[in-house]
């Protein structure tokens, strides 16, 4: 395997809703540069990106495949990302590490939801991109009809440079080279004069092309005034730095099983897509820009971790600075540990090339590095450098996960350890409270793909259940309780009397005329409620620097539990102003015992309520299924916020209680025909109406009882 410059490499993510040939793309690439003498197939499960067995099973890509080929001088790394918005992760790792978004469509199906949340994210990180029609020679294409959606929901960026020759042909109108290119059965291109049927469209589409080079860049357009015309040569350069700046998208056509438009496709990106050179800085956390320059210090950023069986635990890496050698020590930037790299891989799939270096710009991965994981930077030692991470979706889905097997809780916890450090968009909660271990990610999908593996690696069944919802109790009135706790049973007893008040912890506290505050202190609670305690005892009935820590343990112990279906209860504000004590029998114990009862029972009288998470939800969907997702979220006890456009699609704001959003995301998939997508965080907590509240209580009754 060669060694290249960064001027001489090309990182390119192939992004991209589901079913749209992003894997047959980089097949039919592997293909054309010789690197496979002969073309896999989805159905037949033999490509060279989707080799994991889970794939092979789905007949999907679920992993992002690192490839790379060697084309005219130049090698391209290809990162071939899933397009099915559960594996989203996936596609946002890539696209940190590539230098050029590839967004493949459909030409059959138009802009999907996949499409948009690929782009979004590419958007973020101010990535130049291309658009590639795939399935150009399906039956029903309408070109046209996908250039205009193109536009109205990317932008008017979108640069039409290829068209298609009629259907059902192997042809191409390239209106960059103003020739017809025709495709043999094994890709390679005829150069021919345009058909005269549509001579005059790529007149038009050439004009308009070289209008949208010249007008954003000032020499060429005043070029383009001078001459009235540019050449083949100036529209590229024109093209790679307006790509540069993220003002034009350029439009071409494949069809990617059948070889059709693949090598005029990897020319382009050989010669007008950046190189890694070019691209901007690497961001970091630290302040220093990070350029792809191979003579500066060594700079490398693992995207990704993946364990393969017989090998160990794969580090893909981005060399960001400087160059990598085999036997170089580097140091985490996460834990201060020193790595020493061991071999280099160019990666094709599962298959490795060992390489004797990688410079900066380059794509690659390394295997067994004893404490580096997915986001981690190495670096020189006594540098400060330290890569932006990737910044990973928060879940959108979450089940409760248990062994099937009792005494595999142990196995369970390793191989859920192992499945987020592959996947960071996977994440792992154990709440004692609720006394449930949940997994959440992006989807059913994704966490059915965590179900196999944890039984296929790691030999433990697993079972998903409903999550408990972290409910929580509260009051909504104040109210007065004392309680008397007297114990003899022969020797020293127990005696502590106290009165409490008990009321919300709004603002600041009002006393009533028979109160008198003469101190205050705040406890915060593990589940993140606060309680503040007010000391108003008149007369020393009670030693308040004796008991004050026992009256505060035995009402942190009762807001465990709450009174009412025992769910930890909210910010609460507590008044201690009566009760009486003995000099003998008065303890620590008697205390805490005393005011966890008085608690429960001023509680009780102080018009409780439970109290449910709210989530700001945002749903994206095509127009068409407004109306059943609107019907739909009604019946969730949902609150619409507004409706936006997004281009074609539109965006429902609405808060939805976090009980209603069990299963959503597989729910609107199923409204949109899998068009639908949606991203909820937490908002606040609020009362739940009265009816929901009693079912809750009944149910939290009937699970004590059993």
């Amino acid at each position: 395997m060669n060694v290249y410059d960064a001027d001489h490499i090309r990182n390119i993510a192939l992004v991209g809703h589901q079913g749209s040939g992003k894997t047959m793309l980089a097949e039919a690439m592997l293909h054309a540069s010789g690197a496979l003498q002969r073309m896999g197939s989805i159905e037949e499960g033999n490509t060279v990106s989707d080799y994991h067995p889970s794939e092979r099973e789905r007949q999907m890509s679920v992993f992002t495949s690192l490839l790379h080929v060697e084309w005219k001088g130049h090698k391209i790394n290809i990162l071939d990302t899933p397009g099915y918005p559960d594996f989203v992760g996936e596609v946002i790792a890539a696209l940190k590490v590539a230098d050029t978004a590839l967004y493949v469509i459909n030409a059959a199906e138009g802009v999907q939801v996949g499409t948009e949340l690929a782009w979004q994210a590419g958007e973020q990180m101010q990535k130049p991109a291309m658009f590639v029609f795939n399935h150009m020679d399906k039956p029903g294409v309408d070109f046209r009809d996908v250039v205009r959606q193109v536009r109205e929901r990317f932008g008017r960026g979108a640069t039409v440079v290829q068209l298609p020759a009629g259907t059902g042909t192997r042809s191409i109108i390239d209106v960059l080279l103003m020739k017809q290119l025709t495709f043999d059965e094994h890709g390679n291109p005829a150069l021919g004069d345009i058909d005269p049927a549509f001579q005059q469209e790529a007149e038009e589409l050439h004009n308009e092309l070289v209008e949208n080079i010249a007008e954003n860049d000032e020499a060429l357009m005043e070029l383009y005034f001078e001459k009235g015309e540019l050449s083949e040569d100036e529209m590229r350069q024109g093209l790679h730095e307006a790509m540069l700046r993220r003002e034009l998208f350029p439009i071409f056509l494949t069809s990617a099983t059948n070889q059709i438009g693949v090598t005029r496709l990897m020319s382009f990106i050989d010669n007008v897509c950046p190189s890694p050179a070019e691209m901007p800085p690497a961001e970091t956390t630290s302040g220093e820009p990070v350029q792809a320059d191979p003579a500066a210090e060594p700079v490398a950023f693992i995207y990704r971790t993946m364990a393969e069986q017989h090998v160990g635990d794969y580090s893909f890496f981005r060399v960001y600075a400087g160059t990598l050698e085999q036997g170089m020590d580097l140091e985490n930037a996460q834990s201060g540990n020193m790595e020493r790299l061991g071999q280099l891989y160019a990666i094709n799939g599962r298959e490795r090339d060992p390489v004797a270096k990688m410079v900066a710009g380059d794509l690659g991965a390394l295997v067994k590095l004893r404490a580096t994981h997915t986001n981690d930077t190495l670096r020189r030692k006594g540098s400060r450098v330290v890569i932006k991470p990737i910044a990973f979706p928060e879940p959108r889905y979450s089940v409760a996960v248990r062994p099937v097997r009792e005494g595999e809780e142990d196995k369970l916890a390793q191989g859920l350890h192992q499945l987020v450090e592959e996947d960071p968009s996977l994440v792992v909660t154990h709440d004692p409270l609720l006394g449930q271990i949940v997994i959440g990610g992006q989807g059913e999908m994704q966490l059915e793909i965590a179900r196999y593996r944890l039984k296929s690696r790691f030999g433990v069944d697993v079972e998903f259940a409903r999550p408990k919802v972290a409910y929580r109790e509260t009051v909504q009135t104040k109210a007065r309780a004392k309680y008397r706790h007297k114990k003899q049973t022969g020797g020293a007893g127990q005696f502590a009397d106290i009165a409490l008040l008990v009321e919300p912890l709004n603002g600041e506290f009002q006393p009533d005329a028979d109160i008198t505050v003469r101190g205050k202190a705040e406890m915060e609670m593990p589940w993140g409620a606060r309680i503040e305690f007010i000391d108003a005892i008149v007369g020393g009935v009670i030693d308040m620097r004796r008991f004050f820590g026992a009256i505060q343990k035995g009402v942190a112990e009762a807001m465990q539990n709450g009174p009412i279906a025992g769910y930890p209860v909210g910010d609460v504000r507590v008044v201690i102003y009566d009760g009486g004590m003995h000099s003998v029998d008065s303890n620590e114990a008697a205390f805490k015992t005393a005011a966890r009862m008085c608690f429960r029972e001023a509680f009780r009288q102080a018009n409780p309520v439970l109290l449910e998470p709210i989530y700001n939800v945002e749903i994206l969907v095509p127009e068409a299924y407004t109306g059943d997702v609107m019907g739909d979220l009604n019946t969730r006890r949902a609150r619409i916020q507004g409706i936006e456009a997004e281009g074609p699609f539109q965006k429902i704001i609405a808060q939805v209680p976090e009980a209603e959003l069990y299963r959503y995301s597989t729910a609107l998939r199923s409204l949109t025909q899998g068009r639908g997508l949606h991203r909820a965080t937490f908002s606040h907590y609020e009362p739940m109406p009265r009816h929901v509240q009693d079912k809750v209580v009944a149910e939290a009754a009937a699970l004590e009882e059993a």
